[in-house]
């Protein structure tokens, strides 16, 4: 973190003969997490996750479409005996059009654009059963390559990120995958969501080689009914669960049926959720949904499960948001609660 420090100063005290198209800002952006489960079933167990992290870069703008950024990252855990969790450095190049975007490095920080609602949480808005929202705080520095697309009919974001590199003593890990809609009319859009986590690697063989991938696609209905935002999403989905490539037995196939429905209005925000899948098992996919039980044995059944929630955003600035939720779950017949407080703040200082 020394060094990171060193790094921003030396970045500030760049000369002033700097051509005058370029300019330089300190951006900070800070992500403040409490999640509770307080359950504990067959299928997942409850853990609280509170802390904070941190992301301090120096931000350099070319000209209107280049961006390099160059800072530090650093995620504390409420009551561990480390001072962070994690630290990494921050390195980015950004490219901008006048629709889409690229990141190369360090992949952007959640702001106050995110959704409300826990159950949209996860840290590219895919479904739970895809990636759990949990990741957003456990794993909340991601690096790799990002590419969005927004324009009125086209939501587009294709992204791969890099975990681990492959050594003697593990595979390599990455996941990557797409999460896109297509507005048709003003209520209704086209959704694709893919994705996809894989161990593998050349240089060392250590470890099984091993593919999790998920597809889901289907409708979703908006319309604005007495002032409330009215959302109905419904989605088929797929998988393929590959847990060692030389034991084609241990392969699953799966299917599931996802159904949302939602609305919105002055900062509140109410959902509920049905599933039912059977053989469904997706790596970084919440438990609660998968054909997969805590002692990692098969569910031959097919699952069942729904959740209610409730959810309150206070915007404290046009960059800060605060958001309260709870939730109810009902899992193969037994209901639990859980609940979260959630803070994104973002601030910039401009240099020059």
């Amino acid at each position: 973190m020394r060094r990171i420090a060193g790094l921003l100063l030396a970045v500030a005290l760049l000369p002033a003969s700097a051509s005058a198209q370029e300019q330089l800002a300190i951006r900070s952006d800070f992500l403040f997490y409490g999640d509770n489960t307080e359950f504990r079933n067959a299928f997942r167990e409850g853990e609280t996750i509170f802390g904070a992290a941190v992301r301090v870069a120096a931000e350099i703008s070319l000209n209107d479409r280049v961006t390099i950024a160059a800072g530090g990252f650093a995620n504390q855990r409420f009551g561990s005996e480390e001072a962070f969790e994690q630290a990494r450095p921050v390195l980015s190049l950004t490219v901008r059009g006048r629709r889409s975007s690229f990141v190369l490095g360090t992949l952007p920080p959640p702001t106050a654009r995110l959704p409300v609602g826990p159950d949209r949480g996860g840290p590219h808005g895919l479904l739970p059963a895809l990636q759990r929202e949990t990741l957003s705080f456990v794993r909340p520095y991601e690096a790799g390559l990002a590419w969005t697309v927004d324009t009125v009919r086209l939501q587009h974001e294709f992204w791969l990120e890099w975990q681990r590199l492959n050594t003697a003593g593990h595979r390599e890990r990455f996941d990557g995958g797409t999460r896109t809609s297509y507005r048709i009319t003003d209520f209704l859009a086209l959704p694709l969501q893919l994705h996809i986590v894989h161990e593998g690697g050349q240089l060392h063989a250590s470890g099984a080689v091993a593919d999790s991938q998920a597809i889901a696609t289907g409708a979703v209905f908006n319309k604005d009914v007495s002032g409330y935002a009215a959302t109905l999403e419904l989605f088929a989905l797929g998988a393929r669960y590959v847990p060692d490539r030389s034991q084609p037995g241990l392969s699953r196939d799966g299917v599931g049926l996802f159904g949302r429905a939602a609305a919105e209005h002055a900062g509140w925000r109410g959902h509920v959720i049905f599933w039912r899948g059977r053989n469904f098992i997706k790596d970084e996919g919440d438990p609660n949904y998968l054909s997969l039980t805590r002692s990692g044995d098969r569910y031959r059944g097919t699952r069942d499960y729904a959740e209610a929630g409730l959810s309150r955003r206070i915007t404290l600035a046009p960059a800060a948001v605060f958001d309260v939720s709870g939730r109810l779950h009902r899992v193969e017949g037994r209901y639990e609660y859980s609940f979260r407080i959630l803070s994104v703040v973002s601030a910039s200082w401009k240099v020059r």
